[in-house]
């Protein structure tokens, strides 16, 4: 039996603006761990846009606690979860 995966959106108010590409890889490397300690059957990293003090991350999951348990997991926060109703491109005709 397969489980539908929904794409959600995470922010996380995290400052990452002083951290080395190494700090970066190795806390990538933490959550990649995590992913599979939840499954990735349950949840799914797709990319992640690092800003001044945020992170937005794209993640595919069959719901929302299962992406508050591997943010629990690696130890970040998911301060916002929104699951995506509606993906908008310049291709999208109604």
């Amino acid at each position: 039996m397969s489980t539908t995966l929904k794409k959600f959106l995470i922010e996380r108010n995290v400052d990452l603006s002083g951290k080395s590409r190494e700090e970066l890889a190795a806390a990538t490397q933490d959550s990649c761990s995590a992913l599979r300690e939840v499954g990735t059957d349950k949840v799914q990293w797709r990319e992640s846009f690092v800003c001044k003090d945020k992170i937005y991350c794209v993640y595919m999951a069959t719901d929302a606690e299962a992406v508050r348990a591997h943010a629990a997991k690696a130890g970040i926060p998911a301060d916002r979860v929104e699951e995506v109703a509606v993906v908008l491109d310049p291709t999208f005709s109604g």
